[in-house]
């Protein structure tokens, strides 16, 4: 997420109520997780295991529980809880907004798009041409949609992002400032989800077609022209490139590559990334020819133990 307008490190710390290491007039433009970081962002981390990777990664500024050794070009803010300090900076520069309306007045309606009747189109949307969203889907705030897209009953579009962190007293959220992308000639079933980013966005290419009752996780971007079946569950921060499809109950793990033309039988547990063009089945996840041939010889084990137990 970037700010509207840059910011000075110290009017971060300011804000945060933290101390910082650096220029206090050192540029700070905006907020993100690690995996979308630019030059300009803050990230953040609260355990060693993760110093050195947030510490070299594209992000300027660090916001970090420990005062350690700052890299040149960048800059620390020293909190006793970046976790919510996070918190505190997304809901600074994108509070929540109450709906007023069924449709936001702020919201962007392209030239033959029709809406039916109990749907909520939420804060900032924009909706190209010639679209239709049915009823009872929600569209919430921030989200882009472009040219004929579909949108079938009971989806919601921008959800907050399932992301937690552990605390003695119970979980705390993550809270998601996000926002989600759907392109031209995407088409999305009854009862989606699809969830914004929790600081950037979740993308969904021109042309994709999604069956009911699918989950697309926080951050996630799927490819261009694919086919994604129905009761598929798709986590947080997934690369699904072009030309690829999932058919029934397939299930994919958070921060792996679905490459580009590749196809996943029903069921299939998706826990690695994948090579491009090859056709997938079964958990773990194997080449769906080895699993067969493997899935033959298992057929035929009792009669091997017979035969063997005869010699």
């Amino acid at each position: 997420m970037k700010f509207p307008q840059t910011h000075t490190i110290e009017q971060i710390a300011t804000i945060i109520s933290c101390e910082f290491v650096g220029d206090k007039n050192f540029p700070v433009e905006g907020i993100n997780e690690i995996h979308v970081v630019t030059p300009g962002d803050i990230v953040f981390v609260d355990h060693p295991k993760y110093y050195d990777k947030a510490l070299n990664s594209a992000a300027t500024i660090i916001l970090i529980n420990k005062e350690v050794e700052c890299p040149a070009g960048k800059a620390l803010l020293i909190s006793d809880d970046p976790f919510r300090d996070f918190n505190k900076l997304a809901k600074y520069f994108k509070p929540f907004e109450k709906a007023t309306a069924k449709i936001a007045s702020s919201a962007k309606i392209g030239q033959g798009t029709h809406i039916q009747p109990t749907a909520f189109i939420g804060n900032n949307v924009t909706i190209g041409k010639n679209c239709r969203i049915d009823a009872n889907v929600s569209i919430n705030d921030h989200t882009i949609i472009g040219d004929n897209v579909i949108i079938q009953a009971g989806t919601v579009i921008g959800g907050d992002a399932f992301y937690y962190k552990t605390r003695p007293e119970g979980f705390d959220r993550l809270l998601s400032s996000g926002r989600v992308v759907l392109e031209n000639d995407v088409e999305i079933g009854c009862n989606c989800t699809i969830d914004r980013g929790v600081t950037g966005e979740t993308l969904i290419k021109k042309g994709t077609k999604i069956d009911n009752l699918v989950q697309i996780g926080h951050d996630t971007v799927i490819g261009e022209k694919c086919l994604i079946a129905s009761q598929v569950g798709i986590a947080g921060c997934v690369i699904v490139e072009d030309q690829v499809t999932l058919w029934g109950q397939v299930g994919v793990r958070s921060d792996i590559v679905i490459a580009k033309g590749g196809t996943m039988m029903g069921q299939t547990g998706v826990t690695k990334s994948s090579k491009p063009g090859v056709t997938y089945w079964g958990t773990p996840l194997q080449e769906v020819r080895s699993y067969l041939v493997e899935q033959a010889y298992l057929k035929k084990l009792p009669e091997f133990m017979k035969n063997s137990n005869k010699k």
